[in-house]
């Protein structure tokens, strides 16, 4: 009897674990206990659960022979996720995250595999909302075929931190043969991005309620590197890309710019921008050219191979209303000109301060 009595006594505790009973975190959360082991338990492996994950060491371990598989290279980013509010018409900001970290290794043209995941939560934080970001974040890593397989949670005292930031690193494996940099740009490579600038700037400023608007703009927070996958299957020579994040296109091309030392010509009347999205940039006098975005990237291809560049990526739900927007020209070396719907020219220079803070 006294085996069967300590029996059930082990399995009441197991159970206990099982579940996240709180409705706000506590600093005992991140203390290093039982409520600090019960909430990565229940929220993140619960919803990250992988074989990598779930061995619960202070490490992740992948194997190199499976890396070696796919390619030559390693590629690692991080990057920090601080956006106001952290929900917002079309995402919030663990899928944004997730997005965020697999974008910035497809655009150099890594095979996206591995995430981590980093957590800074404020005291008081509704365990509701963290449970609804941690599936919203393995929803996006499944979509985009990648495991968080590794993290990290700290709790904060209140006003230590503004609700929740998220810190995620990724790693992929860039294939042999793909040399993908903004100093390869040459004379005549054609311009081509993959939809609809400056959703995501504008979405998160109505969001703000900054303005009276009843505006149906979401962000285009989404996954790039299945389409980056196609392209690259029928353009491996791909001579830049960049997902035009903060400091939107504009940004993005005086740098590829000023790294190759040629110049770059926009065409205005090219350049797709949502009527809405213009209207929010008329109002508050912003740059759409400057907008950020966060599932737009911004291609650099020969000019041979820019129409089936161009169809490969229309034939892609990231990348439907794809558009030539530009070309590449010898000179003036290290400045982008916009030829305006006049007919007249204007220089666009890089982001000067920050046209919308915590965008991401």
């Amino acid at each position: 009897m006294a085996q069967i009595s300590l029996f059930n006594k082990i399995e009441k505790v197991r159970l206990r674990h099982a579940k996240v009973k709180d409705k706000t975190i506590t600093l005992a959360h991140g203390g290093g206990g039982k409520a600090m082991r019960d909430l990565i338990e229940d929220i993140f492996i619960g919803n990250f659960n992988n074989n990598l994950e779930s061995e619960l060491e202070d490490q992740a371990r992948i194997n190199l022979a499976q890396l070696n598989a796919i390619g030559d290279r390693l590629a690692f980013t991080t990057d920090s996720y601080v956006i106001d509010p952290i929900f917002f018409p079309g995402g919030n900001i663990g899928e944004l995250a997730v997005n965020g970290t697999v974008n910035d290794l497809a655009v150099g043209g890594a095979t996206p595999l591995y995430l981590s995941c980093g957590m800074i939560i404020e005291e008081g934080f509704p365990v509701a909302s963290l449970r609804e970001i941690a599936q919203s974040m393995k929803q996006a890593a499944d979509f985009a075929g990648v495991q968080i397989i590794t993290g990290d949670t700290k709790v904060v005292n209140r006003g230590s931190v503004d609700k929740l930031f998220i810190n995620t690193t990724g790693v992929g494996v860039i294939p042999s043969g793909i040399d993908i940099s903004a100093a390869n740009l040459r004379s005549g490579d054609v311009i081509i991005i993959n939809g609809y600038l400056g959703d995501h700037g504008a979405a998160i400023t109505v969001a703000r309620e900054e303005l009276a608007l009843d505006s149906s703009i979401e962000s285009d927070c989404q996954p790039l590197n299945s389409l980056v996958e196609a392209i690259l299957a029928v353009c491996p020579e791909i001579h830049a890309m960049r997902d035009a994040t903060r400091g939107g296109l504009a940004t993005v091309l005086n740098e590829f710019a000023q790294s190759s030392q040629v110049g770059i010509r926009l065409y205005e009347d090219k350049i797709p921008v949502r009527e809405q999205v213009q209207g929010v940039c008329e109002i508050l006098g912003l740059e759409p050219l400057y907008m950020a975005n966060e599932g737009k990237l911004v291609t650099i291809v020969p000019q041979n191979k820019a129409d089936v560049v161009l169809a490969t990526m229309k034939n892609h739900p990231a990348g439907k209303d794809a558009a030539i927007v530009g070309e590449v020209i010898h000179s003036p070396s290290g400045i982008v000109i916009v030829e305006t719907i006049f007919g007249t020219d204007r220089i666009v220079d890089m982001l000067v301060g920050d046209q919308l803070p915590r965008i991401c």
